[in-house]
């Protein structure tokens, strides 16, 4: 099992603080938010040269300060999503893997509990979330990836939950065993058959997908996803608002 950054994206919403350098190697709190990341991995026991990254914009900058990683190039990042960028890494998948976003701060501790989970596909959520939104103005709460569970089983996935149904945020940290991802790439040449070149989920077409437009399209075809939690220990940073409230709420955050 190896680590998976997804990391192509830009990060327009950062305006110039990406000009020169993605969005992962913006500095959050005194250092490159790929170093939290990092960081966070390592407490699960992953090493830099475990991981592999899914580069794309500036690819050449991540490369030349990470030259231990394996890299993955998506070559369409301008026009595809998070949920085609990780399966630009395909080949890399059916040992199992750990994903992570690559625009987000996070605890040790949420990967170790995914590590650790004896579920075939499991997803972080953030149960103290809404705390991240009251000053929020540039990404409401409509914008979440919401999650709605019974217990640890996750029954539902979608940025139209209302908040006060939600059982918590996805994080955009993941782990799947060989057999989870074999259901994780099954699924998704299944969606591509069906639905490349159209309208898919919430008004995105395939291309355009989100990890939770595939997770959620598995779930209503019946497969099992479960749950880990972390209590406030995880932060977005999307636009430049996030970036200065990123000190405060890393301090308000537990430590575990």
């Amino acid at each position: 099992m190896r680590p998976i950054v997804i990391g192509a994206g830009r990060g327009s919403r950062l305006g110039p603080e990406t000009a020169e350098i993605p969005k992962a190697l913006v500095p959050v709190m005194g250092r490159p938010m790929l170093e939290w990341i990092l960081e966070a991995l390592g407490a699960a026991g992953f090493g830099r040269r475990d991981v592999i990254y899914i580069c794309g914009y500036k690819a050449d900058v991540v490369q030349s300060r990470y030259p231990e990683f394996t890299f993955v190039h998506n070559h369409d990042w301008e026009r595809n999503n998070i949920l085609a960028s990780l399966l630009c890494a395909r080949e890399h998948l059916p040992g199992g893997f750990v994903s992570t976003y690559a625009d987000i701060v996070y605890r040790g501790s949420a990967v170790k509990k995914a590590v650790a989970s004896t579920h075939d596909k499991v997803l972080v959520c953030d149960t103290d979330w809404r705390r991240r939104y009251v000053d929020r103005s540039q990404h409401p709460e409509s914008d979440a990836e919401k999650m709605r569970a019974e217990g640890e089983r996750i029954v539902e996935l979608s940025r139209r939950i209302a908040s006060e149904k939600a059982s918590g945020e996805f994080i955009g940290v993941t782990k799947f065993t060989p057999d989870g991802a074999r259901e994780i790439v099954a699924g998704f040449d299944e969606a591509r058959a069906k639905w490349a070149g159209k309208t898919w989920r919430e008004g995105r077409t395939f291309e355009k997908a989100y990890l939770i437009d595939l997770f959620q399209e598995m779930l209503e075809a019946g497969s099992a996803f479960h749950r880990v939690d972390t209590h406030g220990g995880y932060m977005e940073i999307d636009t430049r608002e996030d970036l200065a409230s990123a000190d405060k709420w890393w301090r308000e955050s537990p430590s575990e």
